[in-house]
């Protein structure tokens, strides 16, 4: 091959590296833009409320033992009398929740938050042991009022007013768990409780709240079982523990839970939490869903803006393709002009989805690039059908470009199986090029 071919093939090489550099500054626009989106929902959820979760409810026994020991005062070995102040702590053995949300917009400008509205009752049963299961020195305890505690990460959000329904009394629950452990929330006192004797009991209680992005459960009871159901039809399941059964459509999805003390060891994790303020493995026990849309348009443009370099590059390959087989002269600046009108795809894309959404700016920005490098190339190509054909590949590419955008889980599988059938077209159509006579002809 001679050196003028060999020039032509280093200047579009040197071209594609050139245009990395508005291209990285676009990439660098889009993380910019992203983070203003994230500052402004997190303002919206800091006026309203934050992703919730639900650990409870929980029964909570405060009490006060008196101790005897001995001290030595003055010489001389003496026994005294001191305080000793703590809670037990009781779980429900059965804890069974269903919540149903409905998710809402919230706009501030161009930028744009999800809320959820979630409704749901809670209900269960205790068992508890003789004594407060104490069973030795029972007598040196002195017991205050029982109480039962839900914890509620942001409390903002509770929309009701809250009932416990205790077997067939109606108690209504007071703000704060008193725990700092678990931190905001309601309780309930419950006087009758108060002797220690063995039994059981049932609660049921309806709880609605509003949260922002993601709604968490913590699976209190030794068997839990929670159903969420949600209008959302793109769910992101979170936390320790998946949906044993779920369901999903474009109405929304619905799934279940159901885990067991084997599998969560909560008593374990609520004793550390409260004597000895490891909570970590506490909040490790949560599950729950986020209502954040999975693939947005920033998501989307930075996924485009990966696949920039490959698309330049098959842009100029389909370029070269036309020259050498057509026996044409393009000009490295006309090559640069049709890379520069490619970059400004992105940031077309970028500016016009934060204002039409994705799909639409994507269809705008598209058809505005393939229609100018159409009508740019009708001319350098001397052929107006030549231009309309280079157009028409290139809103091929472009469409392809978007279905791999799309897609969630199937991205990189998409991308492969595109590239290489790029390659076997570029390779059919030039299988009977004779390149060393294109050298010559160079």
């Amino acid at each position: 091959m001679t050196r003028t071919l060999s020039f032509k093939l280093a200047t579009i090489a040197l071209l594609m590296v050139l245009l990395l550099i508005p291209l990285l500054m676009i990439s660098g626009l889009i993380a910019e833009r992203q983070a203003l989106r994230d500052s402004v929902v997190q303002d919206i959820a800091a006026s309203s409320s934050f992703g919730q979760q639900i650990s409870g409810p929980l029964l909570v026994v405060p009490y006060r033992k008196y101790e005897r020991r001995w001290v030595e005062k003055g010489g001389q070995r003496m026994q005294e009398t001191g305080t000793v102040s703590g809670q037990l702590y009781f779980l429900p053995d059965t804890f069974d929740a269903a919540i149903e949300a409905d998710t809402e917009l919230r706009a501030r400008g161009i930028y744009q938050a999800r809320l959820f509205h979630a409704r749901g009752r809670l209900a269960g049963r205790f068992e508890l042991p003789e004594r407060w299961g104490i069973e030795k020195d029972f007598d040196d305890y002195r017991f205050d009022t029982p109480s039962l505690v839900v914890g509620i990460s942001d409390i903002r959000g509770i929309e009701n007013a809250p009932e416990l329904n205790l077997d067939d009394q109606r108690l209504p629950f007071e703000p704060g768990t008193g725990l700092d452990w678990l931190g905001g929330g309601v309780h309930v006192r419950l006087p009758m409780l108060a002797a220690g004797k063995a039994g059981e009991f049932g609660y049921a209680f309806d709880l609605a709240l509003q949260g922002t992005g993601q709604l968490h459960v913590v699976p209190m009871g030794r068997s839990s079982s929670v159903d969420i159901r949600a209008n959302w039809p793109h769910p992101s399941f979170i936390g320790n523990y998946l949906p044993s059964r779920r369901e999903i459509d474009e109405r929304g999805f619905k799934a279940h839970w159901q885990t067991s003390f084997f599998a969560t060891n909560l008593e374990d994790s609520v004793r550390q939490c409260a004597s000895q303020g490891q909570c970590a493995g506490f909040g490790e026990r949560a599950f729950g869903v986020s209502f954040v849309d999975p693939v947005d348009q920033y998501l989307k443009g930075e996924r485009a803006i990966k696949y920039a370099l490959l698309f330049i590059a098959l842009t100029f390959a389909g370029f070269f393709l036309f020259e050498v087989r057509r026996h044409l002269d393009v000009h490295p600046v006309q090559y640069a002009l049709v890379g520069v009108a490619l970059a400004f795809f992105y940031l077309l894309l970028l500016s016009l989805s934060e204002h039409l959404g994705f799909g639409l700016a994507y269809g705008l920005s598209a058809a505005a690039c393939v229609l100018l490098i159409g009508f740019y190339l009708s001319h350098v190509l001397g052929s107006l059908w030549r231009g309309v054909g280079f157009a028409a590949g290139l809103a091929v590419l472009y469409g392809m470009l978007y279905g791999l955008l799309s897609a969630e889980d199937y991205t990189l599988l998409m991308g492969s199986l595109l590239c290489f059938g790029l390659l076997g077209v570029f390779m059919v159509l030039t299988r009977r090029l004779d390149w060393a006579r294109v050298g010559r002809e160079a």
